[in-house]
């Protein structure tokens, strides 16, 4: 009696497996992300993949480094065949602690191997506090055309507050500087910072819009886990004080010609960063370096990558046994929807509907129930073409992105 309706269970089940694994008819874009691990002084807010350097440069060794990155790369190729990089991004830590010989290294290595588009776009961080005329030379030369200055703030009291090696001083010396050597130059700029005003965070906007880069980061101060900040929480401005800061700041960074595209990046006409936007929309990108994550899509599958955090035990790994790897993993379709909205959602232009189907192989209908509660929270906006958060929808991302869990 039970066997027949039991068989079609057991079909339908089969059937709704099959019909949701990932079906992609086209390969995303590919970038690439290299970390760098090492910094002078660990940041009390930082919870990135950095260690700072000892007394001597312990642990920190340019030349092996360097060897380990090209040969996690090699390892990495097969994956890739045939696949254009269109943007790499240098991350840390402080990848300007470099020397301008390691980065041209490195980067000759990187077009030796893997085919760069001709505008590739390639990103370095750099610290205002490890910024050199002549290193930043070294590195436009080495094939470096887009800087991003972790400056945070002008004002010497907040950066102390912060931990940064840098003062007020030093930050706009290392603007002047990078817009001599690079086609494009991005500012770090962190709000909500401990004891901060209005007069103050509107001075340190106004100084940024004074060097006229075309690009700017504008980030919350959060106090992450497993941080100092965590452990030991310096006095912060109110959650009304931080809203009426960063209003104040979005109208000056609007009237200064600055369009806000994702929920912390804001950038003069044609100039969003090519790397993060890649990101954003759910891209493909290879992560080599201690800690780097990677994300790659195959017709059938995405998978994802995660290497050694620690320097030295990533250094020995690709010694040793030719990669690093703590993670190699097949994203699940079920949790592919949660991780496309993750980052999609971040954009203020949101993306077209179809999207969704390119970039995960699946059918938009899986995520349907969210998409009608998001709308009917009034967090998504209406248009059925796209997948865009409303402006509450934008202050309220977290709530948002969870209706995808």
């Amino acid at each position: 009696m039970n066997s027949l309706p039991k068989s079609k269970s057991v079909l339908n089940t089969l059937n709704s497996v099959l019909a949701t694994q990932p079906k992609l008819t086209a390969l995303p874009p590919l970038s690439m992300y290299i970390h760098f691990p090492w910094c002078e002084k660990k940041c009390p807010y930082c919870d990135f993949n950095s260690h700072q350097i000892k007394d001597g440069k312990q642990g920190f060794d340019e030349e092996r480094y360097i060897k380990a990155l090209i040969t996690d790369l090699e390892t990495e190729l097969p994956r890739i065949w045939g696949r254009q990089v269109h943007s790499i991004f240098i991350g840390g830590g402080t990848p300007s602690l470099l020397s301008a010989h390691g980065m041209n290294e490195l980067l000759s290595a990187v077009r030796a191997r893997v085919n760069l588009e001709p505008d590739c776009e390639i990103t370095m961080e750099a610290n205002p506090g490890s910024v050199e005329t002549e290193k930043f030379a070294g590195f436009a030369k080495a094939g470096i055309n887009r800087v991003s200055l972790g400056i945070q703030s002008f004002q010497d009291t907040q950066l102390k507050a912060l931990g940064r090696i840098h003062n007020g001083e030093e930050a706009k010396r290392a603007i002047a500087i990078a817009l001599q050597y690079f086609k494009s130059v991005n500012l770090d700029l962190m709000f909500g910072l401990p004891n901060q005003s209005l007069e103050t965070a509107r001075s340190d906007i106004e100084t940024a819009l004074s060097f006229k880069t075309p690009h700017l980061s504008f980030y919350n101060l959060t106090l992450e886990p497993n941080t100092y900040f965590a452990s030991f929480p310096p006095k912060l401005p109110s959650e009304n004080e931080i809203d009426a800061i960063f209003e104040q700041n979005l109208n000056l960074l609007e009237a200064a010609g600055y369009r806000r595209y994702e929920v912390s990046a804001y950038a003069k006409k044609d100039q969003e960063c090519k790397h993060n936007l890649n990101y954003w929309r759910f891209g493909d990108y290879i992560g080599i370096g201690a800690g780097a994550h990677g994300k790659i899509s195959f017709p059938d599958k995405i998978t994802r990558q995660v290497r050694e955090r620690h320097p030295e035990s990533y250094m020995q790994a690709m010694e040793t046994k030719g990669n690093a790897l703590i993670e190699a993993r097949e994203i699940p379709a079920k949790d592919l929807p949660f991780e496309f909205m993750l980052n999609t959602l971040r954009l203020t232009d949101g993306v077209d509907t179809a999207t969704f189907s390119e970039r995960t192989g699946l059918p938009l209908n899986v995520v349907s129930k969210g998409l009608d509660k998001a709308s009917k929270k009034g967090l998504l906006d209406s248009d059925p073409n796209k997948l865009k958060a409303t402006e509450q929808g934008l202050r309220y991302l977290n709530n948002l992105q969870e209706l995808f869990l």
